[in-house]
């Protein structure tokens, strides 16, 4: 019982205390930032975690490289997704498909009473060509939220077992995050 207490102690100062002070570094951005009202900041951590764990699975892991590679190759392109999802990522995309926004002179129209409204100046194409933007880059977003969490969800390991013959390899892409562990 009293060797038991020593173990304890000593796995708490040789191994838990010194991995907690090292999860605080790496995940310090992700911790100051914290809000506890917005998805974002569960992304962000999120991001982080899988950024850390994709590096060290590539560089550390003892797994066979055909699936090894297709994990981390999975787990970087979640990473994307969830980077792409901080900020003007999808509409930077829309623009390079579609062509840039036209930018308005905005105008601000009294009321009466000290009230004021805003009025968009632009010409009628300039206003559709910057609603096809903000649509499409909308519609990236859509894609790529559904594609984070199919990657996330993996494969249906039903559907392999249904292959005929096809090899593990050949038939399994990476994805899955319950099989991102080393």
């Amino acid at each position: 019982m009293r060797q038991n207490f020593f173990v304890k102690i000593y796995e708490l100062f040789r191994y838990k205390l010194p991995r907690f002070f090292s999860n605080i570094w790496v995940f310090r951005k992700s911790l100051w930032d914290f809000r506890w009202y917005d998805y974002h900041y569960t992304l962000m951590i999120m991001q982080t975690s899988l950024d850390v764990m994709a590096n060290n699975i590539e560089k550390k892991g003892i797994e066979v490289d055909s699936s090894r590679l297709k994990k981390v190759a999975k787990m970087k392109r979640a990473v994307e997704i969830i980077h792409n999802m901080d900020g003007i990522h999808h509409l930077e995309m829309a623009e390079k498909e579609l062509g840039k926004l036209f930018q308005s002179d905005w105008e601000f129209v009294p009321e009466g009473n000290d009230l004021y409204s805003m009025k968009d100046n632009l010409p009628k194409k300039q206003k559709e060509h910057n609603k096809k933007v903000f649509d499409r880059s909308r519609e990236i977003e859509t894609q790529e939220w559904e594609e984070l969490w199919e990657i996330f969800k993996g494969q249906k390991h039903e559907e392999y077992s249904k292959s005929n013959g096809v090899e593990w390899d050949d038939w399994f892409d990476g994805s899955g995050m319950n099989t991102w562990w080393d």
